[in-house]
């Protein structure tokens, strides 16, 4: 009776363990769903935290000083010299912005700090203008920091 039922412990235990591996891929189905599911899974993970890792491409300082120039130009009526001058003010306001944003400063520290440099860098730009000019980029500055009214408004 004892051997019977060592036999029966050890079948027991030799199929429980069979199970438990082959759901991890260690054993059991070798290359069948046991594995696959578990290299799955890891590569999965890993794929995972490669994408959480990648940041966005930035767009590039000067591509962006290109688009504010080509709308302002017209509208101001810009020569060239201004419209390379503001362009080197633009980007020069952009990348110190891009620093003071990662500072490691208050919000509030951080929020004061871009104004300030705002009105330093719209204070450069009104040099370079004429009178007509200055009127017509404070316009288009109100403008821009107004906020937009919804379209049901516009519809009434």
């Amino acid at each position: 009776m004892k051997l019977l039922q060592s036999i029966f412990i050890i079948l027991v235990v030799f199929l429980f363990s069979t199970t438990v591996s082959a759901q991890y891929g260690n054993g059991g189905y070798n290359n069948g769903y046991g594995n696959n599911y578990g290299s799955n899974r890891r590569m999965n993970s890993g794929m995972d935290q490669s994408m959480s890792q990648q940041k966005p491409k930035e767009i590039p300082v000067e591509v962006t000083v290109a688009k504010i120039i080509e709308r302002i130009k017209p509208e101001l009526n810009l020569d060239e010299l201004q419209a390379i001058a503001i362009s080197n003010i633009l980007t020069e306001n952009i990348r110190t912005q891009g620093m003071l944003i990662k500072a490691e400063v208050s919000q509030d520290d951080k929020m004061a700090n871009i104004k300030a440099l705002s009105e330093a860098t719209d204070r450069k730009i009104m040099e370079l203008l004429n009178k007509e000019q200055k009127e017509k980029y404070t316009a288009l500055n109100q403008e821009a920091n107004s906020p937009k009214k919804s379209k049901k408004k516009k519809s009434e």
